[in-house]
């Protein structure tokens, strides 16, 4: 068989095997040799597994679309939430995702149509065309210049590679041993604030939905009471559970004092605008003005009583950390909306001096090597790729990514699994104590 080559620059290439986690992309179809006709594409594409297809047009745009689900001309409808449109920004590669409850395509036997709307080779000529619909949210002008003009499509078997490379030594140095979970849970419990007013640091945890902000509560919770809790609501759906703000006080055991730390659980985040949690909502939050319980309205932001915005909140009831929550999974596919979302909240946190720390959920999931052993995270090349992936994209030191695994389907305490967690909880409250040195400082001064 003859070895097509792809117009797909190589650093272009990489850029989409790292948006697509980790995979090797194959030429399987190339339309200015097999043909712009759909029997062509279907004999060459059809039941070949997860496939990207990638466009280009006489402007210098590169452009396409990805889906996990085989093409097979069942003639149904297709569900598929992992498909996605992509374009370029400059050298960066942006996506498009599918809206939640939409159709990805038509498994028929014509040239695939993301969402019914976009349409490649449109009836079988070098042209792309947006009939319009609400599947994707698409700007024709950003994603193919307003050019419908093609002069090559071509298509790509997508195939993972192995994740499981070894560093020669481990890139983070952890003791995995039950004296080590002992002098965390010690030193956790006899932490005590810096500043005699505030009895207990406040950690608010941020993230998009499904990232596991309930969840490393229900974690934290499940290793002080020595058993596996389900406090705070907890679940994977694709909007958020949580749609109160919630402070979280922990108790060392049943019937133990409280822990010296709350842990402050919000809406998730979304990238449509007017869903999901408000920036503006998570100012107020830092600066102590929402109360417990307080109803999100992502239509209308938090606005505080008129008789009570002469009084400031006192340091007690400020957040003294922020955490955010990244699925290890999802980072590549984060799409451009809510990376500038998450970008002007570090912006605005920043600007009320409020240090940050970035927890990287789901590291299992993310790496077999992993999954088979959780002492595996620092030698895991491909975590350490992940960190550096959150660390670029969300403008923070490696230093302040942490990877974690939740508890979620076990029904046993793990030591790895406590390590990790315990740890992370240890770097907040270090960061928090910074806080409340320099509001000290402040004061003084």
């Amino acid at each position: 068989m003859t070895k097509h080559t792809s117009n797909l620059p190589e650093e272009k290439k990489k850029q989409l095997c790292v948006l697509l986690g980790n995979v090797d992309l194959t030429l399987l179809f190339k339309a200015s040799v097999h043909g712009y006709n759909a029997a062509a594409f279907h004999q060459r594409c059809d039941h070949q597994g997860p496939t990207l297809i990638v466009a280009y047009n006489n402007s210098g745009y590169i452009f396409g679309g990805y889906t996990s689900k085989d093409y097979t001309q069942s003639g149904q409808q297709i569900t598929d939430e992992e498909a996605f449109l992509f374009y370029y920004q400059g050298q960066i590669p942006r996506c498009i995702k599918i809206k939640s409850g939409k159709y990805a395509r038509i498994d028929d036997s014509v040239w695939p149509t993301f969402g019914q709307q976009l349409h490649f080779c449109y009836n079988n000529q070098a042209l792309v065309y947006n009939q319009g619909g609400n599947a994707f949210t698409i700007n024709n002008a950003l994603m193919y210049g307003n050019n419908t003009n093609l002069t090559e499509c071509e298509v790509f078997k997508i195939e993972k590679m192995s994740q499981a490379s070894v560093e020669e030594k481990p890139w983070r140095n952890i003791a995995w041993k039950e004296e080590r979970r002992e002098e965390l849970v010690k030193s956790i419990k006899n932490y005590k604030p810096l500043v005699s007013s505030v009895n207990r640091a406040r950690i608010l945890m941020i993230g998009p939905v499904g990232a596991g902000k309930s969840s490393f509560f229900n974690s934290i919770n499940s290793i002080f009471m020595e058993r596996m809790t389900n406090k705070a609501m907890a679940g994977s759906t694709s909007t958020s559970l949580t749609t109160q703000f919630r402070t979280y006080p922990l108790k060392d055991g049943r019937e133990g004092k409280p822990l010296p730390f709350v842990l402050c659980d919000t809406m998730g985040l979304e990238e449509q605008t007017g869903a999901g949690l408000d920036i503006e909502d998570i100012s107020s939050i830092i600066q102590g003005l929402i109360p417990d319980r307080y109803q999100f309205n992502p239509m209308v932001p938090f606005h505080r009583d008129e008789q009570k915005s002469s009084r400031p909140s006192s340091l007690q009831q400020k957040i003294h950390c922020v955490v955010y929550m990244i699925d290890a999974t999802k980072i590549s596919l984060m799409s451009s909306k809510l990376e500038e979302k998450l970008a002007a909240i570090r912006k605005k946190v920043n600007s009320l001096s409020v240090p940050q720390i970035v927890l990287m959920t789901k590291v299992d999931e993310a790496c077999p090597l992993v999954e088979e052993d959780l002492q595996n995270v620092y030698v895991s090349s491909y975590i350490k790729s992940k960190v550096q992936e959150v660390s670029s994209r969300l403008g923070v030191p490696v230093s302040c990514v942490l990877p974690v695994k939740n508890y979620s389907q076990e029904l046993e305490l793990n030591l790895n699994c406590d390590l990790l967690l315990l740890t992370a909880v240890q770097q907040m409250l270090n960061y928090a104590e910074d806080y409340l040195d320099d509001a000290v400082d402040a004061n003084v001064a």
